[in-house]
């Protein structure tokens, strides 16, 4: 029989109220032995009551407590949760009691792992549990309700679909080659096989987007010093957070904030000017300064329009080849002592925005440009399926490269049965996407990232 398990639900704290939850076949009689209300718990409905040590009758807590019928339930077992006070006193004490009267100890992600098991929930669906939990922003929310709901989920099994098909198809050619069936031709395989590689490759185009939204875009701001760089910080923070004077080399390290823009988790770096100088504190700033300008999604390099360009300026424009960056060139109210032309021949793949930082003049556009880079002019996030975990992408990765694969091998018309070794390597890889082919390695591993609780 499967265990009874149980854990606080709600996050460690003060707070009006705290759940516990329990799950399993016990969960109703463990409820029964600590609750004492007047009538009867009848299942989905809240019931008031107290929680009471059997063992002296001491009153734990007042607490609302429902009972929830197995298989219409999250975890698709029976389900109790007792809404207590939200003390971690009163919490500690109830989940003690309850584990006395003959739960266990829920494991991290417990919960979710047997709404998996027992089919409430594929293994995406599952993973996006956690990244709903997690989420940063509206449009990493949202992704992750909509995945929760089992968009992803819908599109693959849509593809292994459609692979399945292949695959039967030249199963039965192989092992039935003289019956009345449909011969199948190198021409219809390779057809088949192409347009499971372009829906495969449509899914892939959106990894970028859904890493982007799920965990957020690093944005460095960096410069010379003194031409704007926490200017900008503060106000895409809407907030005096760097300290900004008309001192050079005012920030001497790297300040790391967290905004949402346009709904979208942005981790923005506000780094030290990068100059030549003998302070030592200061070098160690600028070397920060690089290391953030590597690791960065986007570079927003901030240029002093009213003073020709220097040394620095050029050096930073030389390395943003190759690198996704919005050159501003700020100060615009002291003069144009350079323009747009000047650093589009410099560095012809950066976006450039003039602005006034000081009148927050640009700072619109700004913030249009990062939504673009996020979205690409082409996905609309809220009708869009994306893949936003790594596991999920890597898989796919795989599966595209079994089905080019068996695509290349179909055109110089090798055996079937070799080619049937690439398609279903296909098959099994979008099953480990939703866990229908997942070893019990992988689907603990997932589990282990979730909180205790859920």
């Amino acid at each position: 029989m499967c265990e009874t398990i149980a854990a606080i639900s709600t996050a460690y704290g003060e707070g009006g109220i705290g759940i516990i939850r329990i799950s399993g076949p016990e969960s109703l009689s463990i409820l029964r032995r600590i609750f004492y209300c007047k009538g009867s718990i009848k299942s989905r409905r809240m019931t008031y009551g107290k929680i009471i040590d059997p063992e002296d009758d001491s009153i734990i807590d007042e607490v609302l407590a429902v009972y929830m019928k197995e298989p219409s339930t999250y975890t698709g077992e029976d389900v109790v949760e007792i809404n207590c006070h939200g003390s971690m006193v009163s919490l500690r004490m109830t989940l003690a009691l309850v584990l006395r009267e003959g739960a266990r100890m829920a494991e991290p992600g417990e919960f979710t792992k047997r709404a998996f098991l027992n089919g409430r929930l594929d293994l995406s669906q599952a993973e996006a549990v956690i990244d709903v939990i997690k989420a940063k922003a509206d449009a990493s929310y949202e992704a992750a309700l909509s995945q929760m709901e089992g968009s992803l989920s819908r599109k693959v099994r849509e593809i292994r679909a459609a692979v399945l098909d292949i695959l039967v198809d030249t199963t039965v050619n192989i092992d039935y080659p003289d019956e009345d069936i449909e011969q199948l031709t190198y021409d219809k395989l390779l057809a088949g096989l192409e347009t499971v590689g372009d829906e495969i490759r449509k899914l892939l185009a959106t990894a970028d987007t859904g890493r982007m939204i799920k965990e957020g875009i690093r944005v460095a701001i960096v410069g010379k010093p003194n031409v704007g760089k926490s200017s900008l910080m503060n106000c895409l923070l809407r907030q005096s957070r760097a300290i900004v004077t008309e001192i050079p080399g005012t920030t001497r390290d790297t300040i790391e904030e967290a905004v949402s823009i346009r709904n979208i988790p942005v981790y923005l770096i506000d780094t030290a000017g990068i100059r030549e100088t003998e302070d030592v504190v200061e070098k160690i700033g600028i070397e920060r300064t690089k290391e953030a300008f590597n690791n960065a999604d986007l570079i927003v390099l901030i240029i002093d329009a009213s003073h020709p360009l220097t040394e620095e300026d050029e050096d930073i424009l030389t390395r943003l080849e190759n690198r996704k960056s919005l050159v501003l060139l700020n100060k615009t109210d002291l003069g144009n002592a350079v323009a747009p032309r000047d650093i589009a021949h410099k560095s012809p793949n950066s976006d450039i925005i003039e602005t006034c930082l000081i009148e927050e003049k640009g700072i619109d556009e700004i913030e249009d440009r990062i939504e673009a880079l996020v979205y690409g002019g082409e996905l609309a996030q809220k009708d869009s399926i994306m893949v936003n975990d790594v596991r999920h992408e890597e898989l796919l990765r795989k599966a595209e490269q079994a089905v080019c694969d068996a695509a290349a091998i179909t055109k110089t018309q090798e055996a079937l049965d070799i080619i049937e070794i690439d398609i279903r390597e296909a098959f099994d890889r979008l099953g480990e996407i939703i866990g229908e082919t997942v070893s019990d390695e992988v689907i603990d591993e997932v589990f282990s990232r979730f909180c205790l609780g859920k």
